[in-house]
């Protein structure tokens, strides 16, 4: 496991020299982030205005699925276009599906410009991490994985923050549009910022599209997140089973074709798919922020603003340790956070369980606030380090490199499809969002976050021999 990414500095990171390939990457998975989160908070003024309550699940579901299906093409694009074109496109397609969303007359074109939004925002968030590896060297990877992955927490800070002040105004319309116009000033930057070629990619071959793993991937996306929707245990539970199975089914797949979605280190001997599983467990682990909001509003009587606010206080827990945690340099140290992330978060999610309560005054909304931070630190705590040593598992093959780098992001978006189906198969098992439900909700993802710990564990065994033999 390639250590190196944790020598590099801040000042070399932000310097002139990469300062503008930081801002596009970051950029970029700062606006998927914000899409996903800020549609959350405009869909029921969306929903008033327009119509087509019956597709309401639908709005996130094509969204979730068309991002996945389109993260497993990261490699490919950028390996085939280099990363000027890559992210010139997806910024631009991004920016289309955001000005149709903007203008949709009906709740039927506002799907079709979430799949768009989807398709673009998927090539988006992987490309952050894959040209990493391609546009800096490995002393800069945890850190840059630090600003990177803090944009998920800048999202969850901004989207439903935003969302809120829009729908408080009546104004949804405007949310998505100004998605469009930060799209279309960010494709300005990306000829400035990003070479045209990377340089391990002038004598590589073009690698095909994984289509059979892409189509496994989204089947099992559509199947877990559209299990919010029917009122039939069986119906669920089928679903949900669907859904791991085909997840199974691509992992036989994907390790036997050559065009995969995963490096082919992943299944060999190794940390490599221990660190995978712990990323997507703690993805997993954060979409109990999706149903925040709706409980802040049904328990604690807070305004939509306010509500949108206490949503973002996870994004704080996980923006200010990710980069606190990106300057520990110290191997030991850093095997230490990594291992007790996943507890961290079990911690933050039990308190949030344990203080839910209908009519809750403001004291017990402040516990949920600080619960929330803690819940976001165990993610940002471990999240730049993994990142770093899923990039640094296969530095001596290129090609393979820049596959780990984009899988980071499959997982992501795979395990926050599966955390989102269950967030809602969780709160669907009670009639109303009352407060049993959120407790019921915060509890089963404390157990969630709870078992990471384990592959945590798994993850860090290379770097806790390198920190012995120092």
């Amino acid at each position: 496991m390639n250590t190196a990414s944790a020598t590099g500095s801040w000042r070399e990171l932000l310097g002139p020299k990469n300062l503008g390939a930081v801002a596009v990457l970051a950029g970029g998975v700062a606006i998927y982030a914000t899409n996903e989160f800020i549609t959350i908070s405009l869909l029921p003024s969306a929903v008033a205005d327009i119509g087509g309550e019956r597709l309401y699940a639908w709005v996130t579901t094509v969204y979730l699925v068309a991002s996945v299906m389109a993260a497993t093409t990261v490699g490919p694009v950028l390996t085939r276009f280099g990363p000027r074109t890559a992210y010139l496109g997806a910024l631009l397609s991004f920016a289309a599906g955001s000005a149709l969303c903007t203008l949709a007359p009906t709740m039927q074109l506002l799907l079709v410009g979430r799949v768009a939004q989807g398709l673009a925002g998927g090539v988006l968030a992987g490309l952050g991490y894959a040209v990493i590896s391609a546009a800096l060297p490995d002393r800069l990877w945890t850190r840059a994985s630090a600003v990177v992955s803090a944009m998920w927490g800048v999202g969850t800070l901004v989207g439903p923050a935003t969302g809120g002040l829009f729908a408080q105004f009546g104004l949804w319309r405007g949310g998505f549009g100004l998605l469009a116009i930060l799209a279309v000033a960010m494709s300005l930057l990306v000829p400035l910022a990003l070479p045209a070629r990377a340089a391990s990619d002038e004598d590589s071959p073009a690698p095909r599209i994984p289509v059979r793993s892409l189509l496994l991937l989204g089947v099992a996306a559509l199947a877990v997140s559209v299990a919010v929707i029917p009122h039939s245990a069986v119906a669920i539970v089928g679903l949900l089973a669907v859904g791991v199975a085909l997840v199974l089914v691509f992992v036989v797949v994907d390790r036997r074709v050559s065009a995969a979605v995963l490096p082919r280190k992943a299944f060999e001997p190794g940390p490599l798919k221990w660190i995978y599983l712990t990323l997507g467990l703690l993805m997993a682990a954060t979409m109990v922020d999706m149903y925040v909001p709706l409980f802040g509003q049904r328990l604690g009587g807070l305004t939509p603003v306010a509500a949108g606010f206490l949503g973002a206080a996870l994004s704080v827990g996980w923006t200010v340790s990710e980069i606190a945690s990106a300057s520990i340099t110290n191997v030991r140290a850093t095997v230490r956070v990594v291992v007790i992330a996943p507890l961290v978060m079990a911690v933050g999610l039990a308190l949030a369980a344990f203080t839910q309560a209908d009519a809750a005054p403001s004291g017990v909304v402040a516990l949920w606030a600080l619960a929330l931070v803690i819940t976001g630190a165990g993610i940002g705590m471990a999240w730049p380090h993994l990142s770093a040593w899923a990039m640094g598992s296969v530095v001596d093959d290129p090609p393979q490199q820049a596959v780990a780098a984009a899988a980071i992001n499959t997982v992501q978006l795979m395990c926050g499809a599966f955390g989102a189906g269950l967030a809602g198969v969780v709160v669907n098992l009670r009639a109303t969002p009352d407060a049993s439900a959120s407790t019921l909700l915060f509890g089963a993802f404390a157990v969630l976050a709870a078992v990471g710990a384990m592959a945590s564990y798994r993850a860090t065994r290379p770097s806790r021999r390198a920190g012995e033999r120092r």
